[in-house]
């Protein structure tokens, strides 16, 4: 269904899509795909998109919410929103190759929940319950964490030590999200422990100041990326209460709607696919083309997981030795040249 023809403009929130925990990701579990026969296994979805989900599964990978139920010997990747130690313990002894694809802005925050519990402190941890993200990083220390959403959730803590309290928080959360809670919790714990730079992850707070760029010139937003995203869901509830005018989310282009006018907000959630961002922008064919609204220069790179980086040297000196290939150079060697959606196309 065409709208192009009520379509002004489209402004192009810069950045957008994929971060580099989730370019890591993506590109990590395509070298799974192409090094071993399918099916390869993930322990949950390798990230919070359902296209990038349906995507891999055509090629072969199979999402599981149990260890058990990956095959003994079977190659096995956890996600990229972390996993509980034990998940962890587990996979590591029961798969053939297990590579984990956490992003390190949550091995981040698991270090500190560690290193805070062993302290002894209680940890608030400003989270979405049943999140993965969430799930993972209290079991890093289950007796000691407390997850809030909101400010009369910490309110209701009482047996916890006002003398020895840290605040963390689940890395996709909206600024908005975060703010009120942290401000209730230096109201009742003032000497309450706080990481020295916010646990909200770079591209998420990136995104948000990116949507918050062009709020006041559009007539309405498309935020494109899937409703079990949380950093999605943050982009959402921010255009609900800053931008004028109507806010749609979308999964992919066939689910934009008809009526759009005027200008048009565009963005992406952290794990959505510039392909769908380029055919959201087609189908509204807007009669003046797009601008980009460039908020902050993102140039962030995360390597290849140490599980992956370390199977690709063996396998370049099996290749050097075993078949006399002596300048065979690891395939990661130009990772950073390469992007996670040309992997995955």
């Amino acid at each position: 269904m065409s709208t192009g023809s009520q379509v002004e403009l489209v402004l192009l929130a810069q950045p957008r899509g994929y971060c580099a925990g989730v370019e890591m990701a993506i590109k990590a579990l395509t070298w799974l795909v192409r090094v071993f026969e399918p099916p390869v296994y993930c322990f949950h979805e390798i990230v919070h998109n359902r296209l990038v989900v349906e995507r891999f599964e055509r090629l072969g990978v199979r999402f599981v919410n149990d260890i058990d139920e990956v095959p003994a010997g079977a190659p096995l990747m956890l996600s990229a929103h972390g996993s509980a130690p034990e998940v962890v313990i587990q996979a590591r002894d029961r798969a053939g190759v297990a590579i984990n694809a956490v992003c390190p802005l949550v091995t981040k925050v698991h270090h500190e929940v560690k290193t805070r519990a062993n302290q002894g402190y209680s940890v608030i941890y400003v989270g979405h319950a049943g999140h993965d993200e969430a799930v993972g990083t209290m079991a890093v220390a289950p007796d000691h964490v407390y997850l809030v959403e909101k400010p009369a959730d910490v309110d209701a803590l009482t047996d916890v030590d006002p003398s020895a309290v840290a605040l963390l928080a689940q890395t996709t959360l909206a600024i908005d999200d975060w703010a009120d809670v942290r401000v209730r919790v230096n109201e009742r714990f003032p000497d309450a422990w706080m990481p020295g730079r916010s646990d909200l992850c770079f591209a998420t707070t990136n995104r948000q100041a990116a949507l918050l760029q062009l709020c006041d010139q559009v007539d309405s937003v498309v935020i494109i990326g899937s409703e079990n995203s949380s950093n999605t869901m943050a982009l959402v509830r921010m255009a609900q209460a800053r931008c004028a005018g109507r806010v749609v989310r979308v999964n992919d282009v066939e689910e934009l709607p008809a009526g759009l006018t005027g200008t048009v907000g565009v963005t992406a959630g952290a794990s959505a696919p510039e392909d769908v961002v380029q055919a959201v922008i087609a189908r509204l064919a807007p009669r003046q083309g797009f601008q980009i609204v460039d908020a902050i220069d993102e140039d962030e790179y995360f390597p290849p997981p140490r599980e992956l980086r370390g199977l690709f040297a063996d396998l370049t000196a099996i290749a050097r030795v075993a078949f006399d290939i002596p300048d065979a150079v690891s395939p990661l060697s130009d990772d950073r040249q390469r992007d996670a959606a040309h992997a995955l196309g």
